[in-house]
């Protein structure tokens, strides 16, 4: 079996940086590519073409690349070579047939199959990779409030995981695996604190790494599905967010600030002297996130109310109000009521 230079089948020095290699085998591809030849040459083409196609399959994978230089420099092209424990060469030929835009059907060399069959499975087979555990699904209800201003949600869900004891086959050499019954699962409960992220919507689903199904590779994620809903404070249209805000009949008489909460802190807003209950006042930009990345609006409905426990002079100076005002009808109420 002859030993192959990769090397010298590349043009490159033996210490070549990755971006050289890579280069000069786009070159040689394009020059000896079987397509870009007439049909005499086709054989010959294919031979330089797989040669070409093998030598950067080798010197472009660090770890490959550092089995080969393993060898030392002292072996010649061509020259003969002894490796050990590869694979049969016809199964690793199948293997990397086409690969790399090979086409023309056959594979790599003897050589080849000699120096890194080891890498892979008796038969000619990659070995699998570990894989990680499935994802698991849950879904859970955010208020429209928890969504505008943000923070933390602690929720539990549970999730049915393979049997630790019986590694997910329910027997055991004495039965059945008591641990789980036979069922070769087990539900188990964890407990999440979720930190609310800011571009939240209705229907998003979040992928939580790390909380999935065990697998060998580490476990999955879970996928968790938010629902908004609405408070009794806030209520969702579209982006906009809408909310109430009371404030007593007097602070109505003049000019009035209040401060209403939002995600980060908090903002201030000016009702009008003579705004009318139920009238809406607007804070742009204090809403949820649009896809565009700006913010919907925050409304505010403006209520009367009044303090739970007024003194006897305040019951008396709104009953004196009351008595010097004129009614003030509408709704259900008849003008004679």
């Amino acid at each position: 079996m002859e030993f192959q230079d990769y090397y010298t089948t590349l043009g490159v020095s033996r210490d070549a940086s990755e971006d050289e290699i890579k280069r000069a085998y786009r070159k040689l591809a394009k020059d000896w590519h079987p397509d870009t030849h007439p049909e005499a040459e086709r054989d010959e083409v294919e031979k330089k073409f797989k040669a070409i196609s093998e030598a950067n399959e080798v010197l472009s994978d660090p770890e490959k690349r550092k089995r080969y230089d393993s060898l030392g420099a002292n072996y010649k092209h061509g020259q003969d070579f002894q490796g050990g424990g590869g694979i049969d060469p016809e199964e690793f030929a199948n293997m990397f047939g086409g690969r790399g835009g090979m086409g023309g059907g056959g594979g790599f060399s003897d050589f080849f199959g000699q120096m890194f069959g080891d890498m892979f499975s008796g038969r000619g087979r990659p070995q699998p990779r570990p894989q990680r555990g499935a994802d698991a699904e849950a879904a859970i209800e955010l208020s429209v409030g928890e969504a505008l201003l943000g923070g933390k949600r602690s929720f539990t869900f549970r999730m049915r995981t393979p049997c630790d004891v019986c590694n997910g086959q329910g027997r055991l050499t004495s039965g059945a695996c008591p641990a789980c019954g036979g069922l070769g699962a087990t539900n188990q409960q964890k407990n999440i604190d979720l930190k609310i992220p800011d571009d939240v919507r209705d229907g998003q689903v979040l992928r939580l790494r790390g909380l999935g199904q065990p697998g060998a590779a580490g476990p999955g994620a879970l996928l968790l599905k938010l629902k908004l809903v609405a408070d009794d404070v806030y209520r969702l249209h579209g982006r906009d967010v809408e909310a109430e805000v009371i404030i007593a009949p007097w602070d109505l008489l003049e000019d009035t600030k209040v401060d209403v909460a939002v995600r980060g802190g908090t903002a201030t807003a000016r009702i009008p002297a003579g705004t009318k209950p139920g009238q809406k006042l607007r804070l742009r930009g204090q809403g949820l996130h649009k896809p565009d990345g700006t913010r919907g609006d925050l409304f505010l409905v403006v209520r009367l109310g009044l303090p739970e426990e007024l003194s006897e002079q305040q019951r008396e100076l709104l009953k004196q109000l009351g008595e010097e005002s004129k009614p003030v009808r509408g709704g259900a109420a008849t003008a004679g009521s």
